[in-house]
């Protein structure tokens, strides 16, 4: 006999050895028992927690000559010939490629002819959500008064698109999704049987990979058997043949993305590429990782909702100690987006790196969402700040700060001591203004070629308190300042040289039209200058 993959060589043949369905099927073996069978019957349940199989047993018990407790014998002629393929009792019938109305049609003439050596007639229509509403209309007649021979099982993973009418005559079955104990034990059965060791880290991480669905877990555990044929499955070996990354990674990219680390979120996407990693698949574990974080932080029953050890959930509620939750679902809604822009993407590496920048960058966007994380980037510079005074240092960025929440840092230890210069009153800060032809000729003289273009453009005026207010009105002018503190810095020491005192200076975003209508460059109001009040 030819090889056939688990799920086909493992799958059920009597009720006893379905998995993870108590409630259909010890109704259905009630009815079988009872005498009370339906007529037509729904099928309910995402993919590969076992809607045919257990539509198959069924109708291998309708037509077994010697129906046990656990259903069909599996030894009469009957349930032999339905096994095989064989019977004219028995009809599957795939609803995705037979949903026309004439396909349809003709399963109403063919059930007219009873059953060729007695019992029941059984249609087994599976994906019947794609059969056409026309092709509902034919059927309709017939479910709703069908022979007494006839018995329709109709399988559906979205019974939303099954229309009322039909639902209506039908018996409703949902299957749940099949715990990871359930998958575990049984995929622990079965390698048991084919000879083969496993780790229980392994058949875990597996069954959490399949979500529900027992036959999913089994395609897995075959990839991961055949790559490391004759082999003990380890954990670390289940990784790399689905292509996936365990916690560590997750945490790391975290971290990363937390503080900002542009440079290590990309190296890290370097290595996920580099070592053959499915970007899609780990985003998807990624948005479940950032789930269970979620969970940990909102409720108090983390460990009964979190299929993973105690350690790892202990692990987790310490990392999540440093989020908010605002933060940790700003970035579910990034990276699921993410996932729908990589799978009709020509470059999904890029459209990756650029959601994790985005995440390491909250500045970046002017989204409710983000502004958690630009809150938690503003503490942490000015913690920054803070250290730096305490420590006797005067912070080289002192009144330079952007509009977008990023302020420079303080000098670093190591660095020569600036000059501590007076700061500038505001008739000072406008004399500035008067003549930033000279500042934007000392910046050129610095070789800064592309600051004095952004310069140039920028809409001059002067706040409240007396700082220097550079308009932006192209983003990547506006980025060149907020995201490069150096810049800002050199900028800063070029004034502060020409003027012997210390000009604050705010960066500001006015790419938007209606802002650079509402605050005009000051250049053309002097000598009659107008103060900008703050936002």
């Amino acid at each position: 006999m030819s090889y056939q993959a688990l799920y086909r060589k493992y799958r059920p043949k009597t009720f006893d050895e379905v998995q993870g369905q108590d409630a259909v099927v010890t109704t259905l073996k009630n009815q079988l028992k009872s005498g009370r069978v339906g007529h037509a019957y729904l099928f309910c349940g995402t993919r590969g927690t076992g809607k045919t199989t257990v539509a198959k047993i069924f109708a291998k018990a309708l037509n077994c000559e010697n129906l046990t407790e656990n259903g069909p014998c599996c030894e009469c002629s009957r349930c032999k010939a339905i096994e095989d393929g064989s019977s004219m009792n028995v009809v599957e019938i795939d609803g995705a490629s037979n949903n026309r109305v004439d396909d349809i049609r003709q399963i109403v003439d063919e059930v007219k002819y009873s059953p060729v050596d007695g019992g029941k007639k059984v249609y087994i229509i599976d994906e019947v959500h794609m059969v056409t509403e026309s092709g509902f209309n034919a059927l309709l007649k017939t479910l709703e008064e069908p022979p007494e021979y006839l018995v329709f099982i109709l399988a559906t993973t979205d019974p939303q698109k099954v229309i009322p009418t039909i639902q209506s005559r039908c018996q409703r079955y949902d299957f749940k999704r099949i715990s990871v104990e359930t998958i575990i034990s049984r995929m622990r059965d079965l390698l048991d049987r084919e000879g083969v060791a496993a780790e229980d880290r392994a058949l875990n991480y597996i069954a959490r990979m399949a979500d529900g669905a027992l036959r999913d877990a089994l395609s897995l555990l075959e990839e991961c058997v055949s790559y490391y044929f004759g082999e003990e499955l380890t954990f670390d070996k289940v990784l790399n043949a689905l292509g996936t990354v365990d916690q560590t990674t997750y945490h790391e990219m975290t971290r990363a993305v937390m503080e900002g680390q542009v440079d290590m979120v990309v190296s890290s996407v370097e290595h996920l590429v580099a070592t053959g990693r499915d970007l899609i698949q780990f985003a998807k574990e990624y948005v479940w990782y950032l789930r269970n974080l979620l969970i940990i932080k909102t409720s108090e029953n983390a460990r009964q909702l979190i299929d993973m050890s105690d350690e790892n959930v202990d692990t987790l509620r310490n990392f999540a100690a440093g989020l908010e939750e605002e933060q940790i679902i700003r970035y579910i809604h990034v990276v699921s987006r993410l996932i729908t822009e990589m799978r009709y993407s020509p470059n999904r590496r890029v459209v990756f790196e650029v959601a994790l920048i985005r995440l390491c960058r909250p500045q970046m966007e002017r989204d409710y969402d983000s502004l958690i994380d630009r809150m938690k980037v503003m503490e942490r510079e000015l913690e920054t700040m803070k250290d730096c005074l305490e420590g006797g240092r005067y912070p080289q960025a002192a009144g330079v700060h952007a509009q977008s929440g990023n302020s420079a840092a303080g000098q670093s230890p190591s660095a020569p001591a600036k000059p501590v210069r007076p700061p500038a009153v505001p008739e000072e800060v406008q004399e500035v203004v008067r003549n930033w032809s000279h500042v934007e000729q000392a910046v050129s003289a610095k070789g800064n070629g592309l600051m004095h273009s952004h310069l140039s453009s920028a809409v001059l005026s002067v706040d409240v308190d007396g700082n220097l207010v550079l308009g932006m009105k192209e983003p990547m002018a506006l980025g060149y300042f907020t995201e490069n503190h150096e810049k800002l810095e050199a900028l800063q020491e070029i004034i502060d040289e020409m003027t012997e005192k210390h000009v604050g200076i705010v960066v500001k975003d006015f790419t938007e039209a209606k802002t650079r209508a509402e605050n005009a460059d000051l250049r053309s109001l002097l000598p009659n200058v107008t103060i900008v009040e703050e936002d």
